[in-house]
């Protein structure tokens, strides 16, 4: 804006967007410096003091994991699950990982992982996951060969193979060899369990009768089964040591075992417990591992750690093949930026952390995939984080909170706005002074773990300290020098409001304080011969700010 000499400015400071970390030279609607403040839509479209944190339930070790299930509240503390009501702890299972733990509901069962365990809930008992049992073999002669049927679940060592009797042999050979010892074979003829009648060779795999089974009164039924065992631990630790869950698809996507960090699997249809020792995919040539796994825009989307091969994400969809049926073929995306963080679907954004703050994929499996960047206004502080690669996530009130240790930058998914051709957000930060370790929402309530309980973000009358403050203001002529009205400044707000102002590179001073305001106030800031100026607005309880207007007269050169 320009202005002759002596003429006066009004200068609106309102539509208030968040914070720009990047510099000095930014729009009014922003702030170089604001903490503990967002915008409460349901409520106000003013900047508001963010709520204050409830202790829901305390807890004397660290919170992994906050879980709902129907009605009731499961919470991963140490190495304890519990079931919480009313305050109220009841011990569910122990002997739990200490780390960040997921899970998931199927079929109203509540399945959990901690990196060490797979366990589920049916609301009365907590138990292991107990594979599927497949039937490998079908139609097998006494002597071997028949269809295979199914695929070993990797879930479970247990498996079963179905002859058809000839009325003559003695001798069955299973499917495999080197069977395990410590559980005898359950052996049927015509569905009917035989408790003798038969010794079992471990080692060939192979089931000797003393009387040759008949021959099946219904030609071409198998009449003979037998369900053993065959224990290959790397499968089972393979699925019970991921970390990452995805549900897509009505499959469960399983990654982030150490032991095989570029490799996912998934279950069988509709069931967790059975996960095939063929479905599984590897992202990549190289060891890179897997940081998150998402599914939006019709595809299961894989995001690695940063690779020298730059093969970093993948993505899958579903495809029909003749001989395996459902398949999920993984295909490298055009884009070689790695994620150190978090991935995660924020309102059909598919989003990332990497080592230059919040991605996002622009373009889908149809089209070429390119990086567009999100996190600009922030970048500077949020990697400046210590803890940024151990971010937590959780999308509330129409923000992606985005907690790192004590810290929270909220990222606005209704004041999105185009920077260099591509799509960013604005961002709020607060802070909490108390690290959060994990967090969930539940029917609108973001419920937060510590280092010592389960809090809530629903205390909107508690007191919080927070500011806003404005961008330094030339009101148009750099080369002026200009000199505040002596109607001072009038600020449309609630609350308890303390007022600085500040001038070029001095500190702020204090103007005024203002109690219990409902409406509006007024502040006589009387400034002259400045170059720029800064407001302010600071509670140490609560507030609320729409709108500010300052009067200014522009007057002469700066003199050099």
């Amino acid at each position: 804006m320009s202005a002759e000499t002596g003429d006066k400015v009004s200068r609106i400071y309102g539509g208030f967007r968040g914070v720009d970390f990047r510099g000095e030279d930014i729009n009014i609607i922003r702030s170089p410096d604001c903490l503990n403040v967002w915008k409460d839509y349901k409520e106000i479209d003013s900047i508001r003091t963010r709520p204050g944190m409830v202790l829901e339930t305390a807890f004397d070790a660290p919170i992994y994991g906050i879980f709902f299930y129907n009605d009731i509240q499961l919470v991963h503390s140490g190495n304890k699950l519990y079931k919480v009501a009313q305050g109220e702890k009841t011990e569910l299972y122990t002997g739990l990982k200490e780390a960040v733990s997921d899970s998931f509901t199927f079929e109203n069962v509540w399945y959990f992982k901690d990196g060490k365990h797979y366990l589920r809930y049916d609301g009365s008992e907590i138990k292991a996951v107990e594979g599927y049992v497949p039937t490998t073999s079908i139609a097998r002669k006494p002597g071997g060969g028949g269809t295979t049927y199914e695929d070993v679940n990797m879930l479970t060592g247990r498996r079963i193979n179905t002859f058809l009797a000839d009325g003559g042999s003695f001798d069955f050979l299973l499917d495999a060899q080197n069977i395990d010892t410590d559980f005898p074979p359950i052996v049927k003829i015509d569905d009917v369990v035989q408790a003798s009648g038969y010794t079992v060779d471990y080692g060939e795999g192979k089931i000797s009768f003393t009387k040759a089974p008949d021959s099946p009164k219904t030609d071409g039924r198998d009449n003979v089964s037998v369900e053993f065992r065959k224990t290959i631990q790397k499968y089972k630790d393979a699925i019970v040591n991921c970390t990452l869950l995805q549900v897509f698809d009505n499959r469960v996507f399983f990654s982030g075992n150490k032991d095989f960090p570029n490799v996912i699997w998934h279950c069988s249809l509709n069931d967790p417990a059975y996960v095939s020792d063929l479905d599984y995919y590897r992202e990549g040539l190289d060891s890179a591992k897997v940081k998150g796994m998402v599914a939006g825009n019709n595809a299961l989307w894989v995001f690695r750690e940063p690779s020298q091969a730059n093969t970093t994400i993948f993505y899958h969809t579903p495809a029909s093949d003749p001989e395996y049926g459902k398949i999920y073929p993984s295909v490298h995306s055009s884009i070689s930026t790695g994620c150190v963080g978090k991935a995660v679907n924020f309102n059909d954004d598919i989003i990332f952390f990497s080592d230059r703050g919040m991605e996002g994929i622009s373009g889908d499996v149809t089209t070429e995939q390119a990086v567009a960047h999100r996190s600009s206004l922030v970048d500077r502080k949020m990697l400046a984080e210590a803890d940024y690669k151990n971010l937590v996530l959780a999308e509330w009130e129409g923000y992606l909170c985005v907690f790192i240790g004590d810290k929270v930058y909220l990222a606005d998914s209704r004041t999105a706005f185009s920077n260099e051709g591509h799509t960013e957000y604005e961002f709020f930060y607060w802070d909490l002074q108390k690290r959060v370790t994990c967090c969930q929402v539940c029917q609108g309530v973001l419920y937060l773990g510590t280092e010592d309980g389960v809090y809530t973000m629903t205390d909107y009358d508690c007191d919080v300290e927070s500011y806003w403050t404005t961008p330094k203001d030339k009101f148009g002529s750099a080369n002026k020098l200009k000199t505040t009205s002596k109607r001072g400044c009038i600020a449309e707000a609630t609350g308890d409001i303390a007022v600085y102002a500040k001038l070029e590179d001095t500190d702020f001073e204090l103007i005024g304080e203002y109690r219990d305001v409902q409406d509006y106030f007024v502040s006589r800031i009387k400034r002259k011969k400045w170059k720029d100026i800064q407001l302010k607005f600071y509670s140490k309880t609560r507030f609320s700010l729409e709108t500010v207007t300052l009067e200014s007269f522009i007057g002469g050169f700066i003199k050099r």
